[in-house]
C-alpha cells in the first residue's frame, strides 16, 4: 500500500469496526468510513465502538443507521448556508467514499477552484490529521478544528464533519507561509500566516468594476498557537501517533505537519519563514515583554493600526484585514515622507507590470504611516539598504507631490470658500493654481539666491563701496564739464570766421 503524506496507508481501513449481518451497502448495514455512521461519528471512535457492541441484531443495525442518517441530515441542513441543493450535493460527495478510499484522492491541479467545489472535494478527502480547538483569526475569528488531508487544509466547527466555507485551502495554492509573534501580548503567542495565490497584494479599485466579473481569491489564513504543548486528546486521526513524536510544542507540531503536507502535495516552492531579530528588530522597548526584542514596528495603513514585519522574503503588514505582503521581488523602491520629530511615513513602490486577471491590477504605491523615528535607522540601513532597495525620497516627482500638498493646505488655510466652483476667473482649477504657486515660489527662491551672490563685492567694506561710487560720480561730472567747454570754443571760432 502507498504511504500517505502523514503516515496513513491509502486505501486501507480508517480503524472503524464493521456492523455484521447487514446488507453490505455503505450507510445501511456496514460501519465504515463511507457509511453515514462513520461520517457522523468519525471524531468519536468510542461511540462507534459502543454501537459495534450494541448492534447485535439486524433490527438494531437498521435503527442505528436510521438515527445516524437523521443526525446527518439535521447537521447538513444547519451548516449548509446556500440552500438544499448544496446540502444534497454534499451528501452525494460524502457517500462516494467506499471502504475509506475517496474518488477525489487524486492530486488536484494548482489554482483555486470555487469555494463550494473546494469544500465538497475536501469533505471527500480522508482526514489524515486533526488538531482540535485552534484559535483562527482570519478569515473568520473563531475556534475551529484544523484538518489535514492529502490535498487540503481546512477548518471545521467542533463536533461537525463539514468544512467551513471559505476556510478550505488546497496545498498547491499556498505561496507564502510565516510564523510570527503576536504583538502586545504578555504571554508569548505566535501566528501562523498562510497566504494563498493572489490574496496578499493590494489591488486597485476600478470604477464601474463588477466583483462578479472575476473569481475572488481565497483570503489569507491566520491561526494562533501558544508556546506550550498541545492538550491531551487534541490530536486525532490516523497520523496522530506520528504527530505525537513532534508534539513537544505547537510550533514543532505545525511546522512538521505544514511542511510535510505541502511537500507531499507537490508544493516545493513554499517555505515556512519565521521572523529573525538578526535580520530586523525594533529599537523600541516592548512594554509587555521588555527583555525580548520586538521584530515588528507599529504602522498605520489608512486609519487601521497594524504591525510591519520586515522578513527575509518581503514586508508583511498585519493582522487587520486586509492583510498585506509585499515580496522583495515586487518592490521597486522604498521612500520616506512626512518626516517629523517623532514619526515618519514609509512609501513602498511596487512593480505593477505583473498582474493577475483574477485579483485585478495591483496598487503602485503603498503608504504606511506614523512609524516611530527610533526605528528609522534600522529600517533604512538594516533592511532597505541591505536588500538593495532603491531609496527615492528626493525624487523630483515625490518632491513635487509634497510641494503640491503643502500649497493646497496653505491655500485652504487662507480662507478660500469651501463650496466654490472648481473653475476660477482665470479658467484654472484649484489644483492647477496651487501647482503654479508652488512653482512660482521655487522660482522666486532661486532668484533671491542669485541676487544675494555678488562676486565683485568680496573683501570690500560698506565705506569703501561708498567712496568708490563718489569717485565715479566725480569723474563723470569732470568729463561732462570738459565736453561743454570744448563746444563753447568751437562756437566762438565759427563766429570770428564769419
Amino acid at each position: 500500500m502507498a504511504s500517505s503524506p502523514l503516515g496513513l496507508e491509502e486505501g486501507g481501513s480508517r480503524g472503524y469496526p464493521e456492523l455484521k449481518g447487514g446488507s453490505g451497502r455503505p450507510g445501511v448495514g456496514q460501519l465504515g468510513p463511507g457509511c453515514t455512521l462513520g461520517l457522523v461519528f468519525q471524531s468519536r471512535p468510542d461511540i462507534l465502538a459502543g454501537i459495534q457492541q450494541a448492534a447485535d441484531t439486524p433490527a438494531r443495525t437498521v435503527l442505528f443507521n436510521n438515527i445516524a442518517g437523521f443526525v446527518y441530515e439535521r447537521l447538513a441542513s444547519a451548516e449548509a448556508g446556500d440552500g438544499p441543493a448544496s446540502k444534497r450535493r454534499r451528501v452525494e460527495v460524502a457517500h462516494t467514499q467506499t471502504n475509506g478510499q475517496a474518488h477525489s484522492s487524486r492530486a488536484l491541479p494548482a489554482g483555486s477552484q470555487t469555494a463550494e467545489w473546494s469544500a465538497d472535494a475536501a469533505a471527500a478527502d480522508p482526514i489524515l490529521l486533526e488538531v482540535k480547538d485552534i484559535s483562527v483569526t482570519a478569515p473568520q475569528r473563531k475556534k475551529y478544528d484544523l484538518c489535514f488531508t492529502k490535498n487540503f487544509l481546512y477548518a471545521r466547527a467542533p463536533g461537525s464533519f463539514l468544512p467551513v466555507q471559505g476556510v478550505v485551502y488546497p496545498w498547491g495554492d499556498i505561496e507564502h507561509a510565516f510564523y510570527l509573534p503576536v504583538p502586545d501580548k504578555s504571554q508569548a503567542q505566535y501566528n501562523y500566516v498562510l497566504l494563498p495565490r493572489d490574496s496578499y497584494l493590494p489591488t486597485a479599485k476600478l470604477a464601474n468594476a463588477n466583483p462578479g466579473d472575476r473569481q475572488q481569491p481565497l483570503e489569507p489564513l491566520v491561526f494562533t498557537v501558544s508556546t506550550t504543548a498541545p492538550k491531551p486528546g487534541s490530536i486525532a486521526g490516523p497520523s496522530a501517533k506520528a504527530a505525537e513524536a513532534v508534539s513537544d510544542t505547537y510550533r514543532s507540531l505545525f511546522h512538521w505537519a505544514l511542511t510535510t503536507s505541502m511537500r507531499s502535495a507537490g508544493n516545493q516552492s513554499c517555505q515556512l519563514i519565521a521572523s529573525d531579530p538578526k535580520i530586523f528588530h525594533s529599537e523600541a522597548r516592548q512594554p509587555h515583554r521588555p527583555n525580548e526584542k520586538a521584530v515588528h514596528v507599529k504602522a498605520f495603513r489608512g486609519s487601521k493600526e497594524g504591525f510591519l514585519f520586515f522578513l527575509p522574503t518581503g514586508i508583511l503588514w498585519g493582522f487587520k484585514k486586509p492583510l498585506l505582503f509585499l515580496p522583495l521581488d515586487r518592490i521597486v523602491a522604498v521612500s520616506y515622507t512626512n518626516v517629523l520629530r517623532t514619526t515618519f511615513n514609509m512609501v513602498v513602490e511596487l512593480d505593477t507590470d505583473v498582474s493577475d486577471d483574477r485579483s485585478g491590477p495591483v496598487e503602485k504605491e503603498i503608504e504606511f504611516g506614523m512609524l516611530d523615528q527610533e526605528d528609522y535607522q534600522q529600517i533604512d540601513e538594516a533592511y532597505v539598504r541591505r536588500h538593495g532597495l532603491a531609496n527615492r525620497s528626493m525624487a523630483e516627482q515625490r518632491k513635487a507631490k509634497r510641494e503640491l500638498v503643502e500649497s493646497s493646505k496653505k491655500a485652504a488655510a487662507a480662507g478660500e470658500a469651501a463650496g466654490e466652483d472648481e473653475g476660477g476667473a482665470d479658467g484654472m482649477t484649484e489644483l492647477e493654481r496651487a501647482q503654479r504657486e508652488a512653482e512660482q515660489r521655487l522660482q522666486d527662491e532661486e532668484d533671491e539666491m542669485e541676487e544675494d551672490y555678488d562676486p565683485g563685492s568680496e573683501g570690500e567694506s560698506e565705506g569703501e563701496g561708498g567712496s568708490s561710487e563718489d569717485e565715479e560720480e566725480g569723474e563723470e561730472d569732470g568729463a561732462q564739464g570738459d565736453y561743454d567747454e570744448d563746444e563753447e570754443e568751437e562756437a566762438q571760432g565759427e563766429g570770428v570766421e564769419d
